[in-house]
């Protein structure tokens, strides 16, 4: 039976993808079947007769399951900005149902995990009345959030895991990813997180490190 999460961020650029791409990696090498979803993608190159977006092809990578990307990311927009905006600019909103209906086709390849990657922060627009979160709320999934180590991260880390919970939903655990090698007091700020985030710890990605994901493995395999 195929367990699913969505991989949130406390804001862009934190490191989602990456975080993502290890874990689907460590599942693998335990004989596990990963598969990487990115339902919408903002900024994309125009190859091999589609758009192709960088997060989703390292997730198309690292899953270990041969996926069309296309079907790995269905909503690819080529402008790099917020996607709903993007969206606007390409002439097609973004459509909840083709988000929905992609992550219920890759249950076909009936993988052991499948990690549906958001785009930005927990509430993403996806129009002017609607969120990603909203869609993670129609599919009920358990949330992974990756926090960004970084200033500001103590703030961004515990509104966004308030809102998972207000949301309803299941927040299963965070991921500390060290986005520099030069942290002021990062031991004091993982303290501080340890101790205040209401889900435990999943792992630490150390910067430019391998990581070691077993406990996450354990968690949620």
């Amino acid at each position: 039976m195929t367990k699913a999460y969505f991989v949130t961020g406390t804001d862009t650029e934190v490191g989602k993808t990456y975080t993502s791409c290890k874990i689907l990696e460590a599942f693998s090498q335990r004989g596990k079947t990963a598969l990487g979803y990115k339902p919408v993608a903002a900024g994309c190159d125009w190859q091999n007769n589609q758009w192709e977006n960088e997060d989703a092809l390292a997730l198309q990578a690292a899953g270990s399951l041969r996926v069309p990307l296309t079907e790995i990311n269905p909503i690819a927009l080529p402008d790099a900005i917020a996607p709903h905006i993007a969206a606007e600019r390409h002439g097609e909103p973004i459509s909840e149902a083709v988000i929905t209906s992609g992550f219920q086709a890759l249950h076909q390849y009936q993988p052991d995990i499948l990690l549906m990657e958001g785009a930005g922060g927990w509430r993403l627009p996806l129009s002017s009345t609607r969120f990603m979160s909203d869609v993670v709320q129609d599919l009920q999934l358990d949330v992974i959030l990756v926090v960004g180590m970084r200033l500001g991260c103590l703030n961004h880390a515990l509104l966004t895991a308030e809102a998972i919970q207000r949301d309803g939903l299941t927040l299963r655990g965070w991921v500390a990813n060290q986005l520099l090698d030069d942290m002021p007091v990062f031991d004091e700020n993982l303290a501080t997180l340890d101790a205040l985030m209401p889900a435990p710890r999943l792992a630490l990605v150390p910067y430019q490190q391998t990581p070691d994901l077993s406990l996450l493995v354990e968690k949620l395999g």
